[in-house]
């Protein structure tokens, strides 16, 4: 398993929140009891297999929602 924290341009509504993380939770290889969306910072942080998927993977899911992606970064869980 491996951490990201995923930054992404500020975040204007709750709703914005819910539809990051219901499509993050959604992807194969995520730790869906990891999953945060932080609404004040903009932030994504998640515990994902990389065996099975890959930050960049995380960030499509992201970005294909219209939410910019600013910057990711990945650690050893």
């Amino acid at each position: 398993m491996q951490k990201a924290v995923i930054q992404l341009e500020t975040l204007s509504c709750p709703s914005c929140m819910q539809k990051i993380e219901n499509a993050v939770k959604g992807l194969n290889g995520v730790n869906q009891d990891s999953l945060k969306v932080l609404f004040n910072a903009s932030k994504v942080k998640v515990d994902f297999d990389s065996e099975t998927i890959t930050v960049n993977d995380i960030n499509k899911a992201i970005e294909d929602l219209g939410y910019p992606v600013v910057k990711s970064k990945v650690k050893s869980a």
